[in-house]
């Protein structure tokens, strides 16, 4: 299952590639997102985090890891539990005197939870459009 969203706001590049490659961010906009903390690392390719979220009424945790990092241009995670692995990766680049963000979010789902994901697509697809909206309103914000 993919998201596919795509934000332009009027701030600097650097700005809106800082914030956003730093994932403990999640927190200001993602609406799914409880908590998101380091565990290991400084920002840079192999840095991880440990995301608290709720989707469908649960929480559940996932173990993301940074495992593509080019600087105002491009970060990619991958995030894995027992029941879901999530590459998330978001591109950047110079939209007139603002920035555009693609954010793409790819789920594959494992062991019972695959044979539920057509189930699942209509809340996978709301949080989608809650976050394309929470992160445009926070980096207004900034």
């Amino acid at each position: 299952m993919r998201l596919h969203k795509t934000v332009t706001v009027e701030r600097p590049l650097e700005e809106v590639f800082s914030y956003l490659s730093d994932f403990t961010t999640t927190t200001e906009w993602d609406p799914g997102t409880v908590k998101t903390i380091r565990i290991a690392g400084d920002g840079a390719v192999g840095t991880e985090y440990l995301n608290t979220s709720t989707f469908a009424g649960r929480e559940t945790q996932l173990i993301y890891i940074v495992h593509e990092l080019v600087p105002n241009q491009r970060i990619a995670l991958r995030g894995e539990n027992k029941t879901v692995i999530a590459h998330d990766t978001m591109t950047f680049q110079t939209s007139g005197s603002g920035t555009e963000v693609t954010y793409t979010a790819d789920f594959t789902f494992k062991g019972f939870t695959r044979f539920l994901a057509p189930l699942l697509k209509p809340a996978v697809w709301r949080l989608g459009n809650q976050a394309e909206v929470g992160m445009r309103q926070a980096l207004t914000r900034r």
